[in-house]
């Protein structure tokens, strides 16, 4: 047992120290990663409210406005003042999809799916930002559209 901790730490320095000769460089910082580098500024959030465009099917929509402060814990959930069924009418937010009223055996549920309910495991907030890497995202529709010529 001993031998087999020895080994793990072993190869757990090889590969960081692998990894450290390779990657140096920080992209998002734009340094070393050896260097201090002040933290860069909190990036604008876009709120504007309006929906954005979705790049491939099943992707969870934005979030398009600030969520800064919003209390989402295992006994309350922010985002559900305005985004449950009960709310959406005074809100005028759109409701959160059937499908987080699901459980993972298809069933519906009265309530928001355990699974569904810490919002940003899958919706963020867009923000306005410049790319750190190029981007070659290619849409989802475009591909199809490749594949059937």
């Amino acid at each position: 047992m001993k031998t087999i901790r020895i080994a793990s730490a072993l190869v757990c320095a090889i590969v960081v120290a692998s990894v450290q000769a390779n990657d140096a460089f920080n992209p998002i910082l734009k340094a070393e990663v050896t260097d201090d580098v002040a933290a860069p500024a909190i990036p604008k959030v876009i709120k504007n409210d309006v929906k954005q465009k979705r790049n491939y099917p099943m992707q969870p929509p934005v979030i398009p406005h600030n969520t800064r402060g919003y209390e989402v814990n295992t006994r309350v959930n922010k985002c559900m003042s305005c985004h449950s069924r009960d709310r959406v009418e005074e809100s005028q937010a759109p409701m959160v999809s059937v499908t987080h009223f699901m459980d993972r055996d298809g069933n519906f549920l009265a309530e928001i799916s355990p699974r569904r309910y810490f919002c940003n495991q899958c919706h963020v907030t867009q923000s306005d930002v410049e790319p750190v890497i190029e981007n070659t995202f290619t849409d989802s529709k475009h591909l199809m559209k490749l594949s059937n010529q």
